[in-house]
């Protein structure tokens, strides 16, 4: 398989004016961020409203994915969500059994299990592929906190336990402890809509999984980081900075408006979530307008 580095955007979920899943919308979407120069695609992130869909129209969309990755020749990503071990377990393998080249675990969150059940789950479905595994951290949104001791561990124990998605706040010395602990082991990808991009990179991560709808924004950011061009890099995240200032004051916002975002560049055809979702009034949206007229230029 393919290195998994670089921009690995979380694919969105579009849906039509009915609420059901847009299979058209994501298909554009697929081969608008595969021909951007993304590196990577990640199904059913948090980003990607993974906890509002279906067991088939999860199926569905994995489907579609795979199909598309594979012509585009771009490593895919899919996540397993599910909260019990042995569901966890058949989804990872039949995951694997659809064409997906990396796994991405969420370790169950609901009733905050203790760090020797996480560690047992992980270790389980980990085990039960043979393609590599990203671990998700991410304790904002699930309001488990995992120490770098356990995870590094794991990674000793479990040989395809390739890279861990840091997510906690502040991320800088969670992921430099980890790596010193993991002795090159394992890579690290940046979350939180890559707000800490820069520095997770010069950290030693290897790559950022932000939300798609400014996918290409990322892209230069990266690319002027990994030239050497730091004022450059340092430049453009600060003009997304402010936009993802405005838009990621919670999950279901950021959501909302990275839809509205694909929508306003023709990428999907409805700006739609499923409800429960994000309430926007007059004034959050003015001040959407006001960044994104800001960040256009910034846009393919």
């Amino acid at each position: 398989m393919t290195d998994i580095h670089g921009i690995c955007p979380i694919i969105a979920a579009p849906f039509d004016a009915r609420g059901e899943v847009d299979y058209e919308s994501l298909t554009r979407l697929l081969r608008r961020l595969a021909q951007g120069g993304c590196h990577a695609l990640t199904l059913f992130g948090i980003a990607g409203e993974y906890y509002k869909l279906s067991d088939d129209e999860m199926k569905e969309m994995i489907a579609v994915t795979v199909k598309e990755c594979h012509a585009a020749n771009i490593p895919l990503i899919v996540s397993v969500t599910q909260h019990a071990t042995e569901v966890a377990v058949k989804q990872a393998r039949a995951t694997e059994a659809a064409g997906a080249d990396c796994l991405m675990l969420l370790p169950p969150f609901f009733l905050k299990p203790s760090g020797a059940a996480l560690f047992k789950h992980i270790k389980a479905v980990c085990q039960a592929v043979g393609i590599p595994v990203m671990l998700q951290y991410a304790p904002e949104q699930t309001g488990v906190a995992i120490d770098p001791t356990l995870l590094a561990r794991l990674a000793e124990e479990v040989p395809n336990l390739k890279s861990y998605k840091i997510e906690c706040r502040p991320p800088g010395a969670y992921i430099s402890r980890l790596l010193e602990l993991t002795k090159g082991l394992i890579k690290v990808f940046i979350g939180n809509a890559g707000f800490q991009m820069i520095e997770g990179l010069d950290r030693g991560a290897v790559g950022v999984m932000p939300g798609c709808s400014m996918f290409d924004v990322y892209l230069k950011i990266y690319d002027a980081w990994r030239r050497g061009d730091r004022p450059e890099a340092l430049r453009i995240h600060g003009e997304l900075l402010a936009m993802l200032n405005h838009i990621r004051q919670d999950v279901e916002g950021i959501i909302f408006y990275e839809k509205r975002i694909l929508f306003r560049r023709g990428i999907i055809a409805t700006e739609g979530c499923r409800q429960p979702s994000f309430a926007a009034d007059t004034y959050y949206d003015r001040l959407f307008e006001e960044r994104f007229e800001a960040i256009k230029p910034l846009l393919g």
